[in-house]
């Protein structure tokens, strides 16, 4: 009785922080790249991050990588890190945290018309047009107040989050297909830590570390920093991974309804950003394309809590 109640609360937990702690990170870049360069600071979380989960993994006395699944491990840092958390950071400096966490939302948009090409989803059915339809009538709202004027730097932050959205939903894709380590924290980890090398790479070859100051770098900006690589990688990633080990990667998605809406909240209370009818109805327009988008597919899942630890139903990232 004491262990099903604990596994309950654990589970309660995990969710919380998959949740709303990732819909607090896009305040956090915010923060860190006010003074620390986007690509060196997204280079160094994951690189962070991504040490610390391994070392963690090896530490349980789960298997190495080997060498037959390096390749997708680069591919997937690549599509994950370097483009979706890159180019995520570089137009945040324009783009307010809220709006940049609704563009984000688009992300099970692009899976939900592409995975059935990849994979054995099955076609694309009306419900699912309609979402996309939808989800694509908010994008169209949020970008709205300007006239869709390209000259306007938020316009051009906007189009680079939906490209690292586009990123990262290939990311997921191609990791249901892809040959990866059994353990998650292993996994995960080494995906982290190529991202994390790629974006340190890019970021010396756009000359950041040339113009990098570190005596001008805000105790802001190092907390915000630290809260990324602490509670937006370490412990959020890990939350994620151990629900893999329990639950369907389908129910775990439905942290995409309740992230834009934190990250909105968060951005306007603390942020001073500000909270626009735009943005409302964005909001709103997003989180239903979504749910239409995933409600075939979450109805039927049943999440169980196993009493035995290990027993994974599904192997993703």
């Amino acid at each position: 009785m004491t262990s099903n109640h604990n596994g309950k609360l654990k589970l309660i937990a995990a969710f919380i922080a998959v949740y709303f702690v990732w819909g607090t990170t896009y305040l956090a870049i915010k923060y860190a790249i006010e003074t620390i360069p986007p690509f060196m600071m997204m280079g160094i979380r994951s690189l962070i991050a991504g040490i610390v989960l391994y070392l963690w993994g090896r530490l349980r006395g789960d298997a190495n990588v080997t060498r037959k699944e390096l390749p997708s491990l680069i591919l997937i840092g690549v599509l994950f890190f370097l483009i979706g958390h890159g180019m995520l950071a570089w137009a945040q400096q324009t783009v307010p945290s809220g709006v940049a966490a609704l563009l984000v939302a688009s992300e099970p948009i692009i899976i939900a018309l592409f995975e059935p090409l990849f994979t054995r989803e099955g076609t694309v059915g009306k419900r699912t047009m309609l979402g996309m339809l939808i989800g694509v009538s908010g994008i169209a709202v949020l970008l709205m107040p300007h006239g869709f004027d390209f000259k306007n730097t938020n316009l051009l932050g906007s189009i680079g989050i939906l490209i690292g959205a586009s990123s990262w939903a290939s990311g997921a894709i191609y990791s249901r297909v892809a040959t990866l380590p059994r353990s998650p924290f292993v996994s995960g980890g080494l995906q982290l830590v190529f991202g994390g090398v790629l974006l340190i790479l890019v970021s010396y070859l756009l000359g950041e570390w040339t113009t990098f100051n570190v005596s001008k770098v805000t105790m802001q900006s190092w907390l915000g920093l630290a809260y990324l690589i602490l509670f937006g990688s370490v412990i959020t990633f890990s939350a994620y991974t151990w629900l893999l080990t329990i639950t369907s990667a389908t129910r775990i998605s439905t942290h995409t309804f309740i992230n834009p809406v934190v990250a909105v909240i968060v951005g306007w209370a603390l942020g001073g950003e500000t909270l626009t009818w735009e943005m409302l109805v964005a909001m709103a327009l997003i989180i239903i394309s979504v749910y239409l988008i995933l409600f075939r597919k979450v109805i039927p899942a049943k999440v169980k809590v196993e009493k035995t630890a290990g027993n994974r139903t599904e192997h993703d990232p």
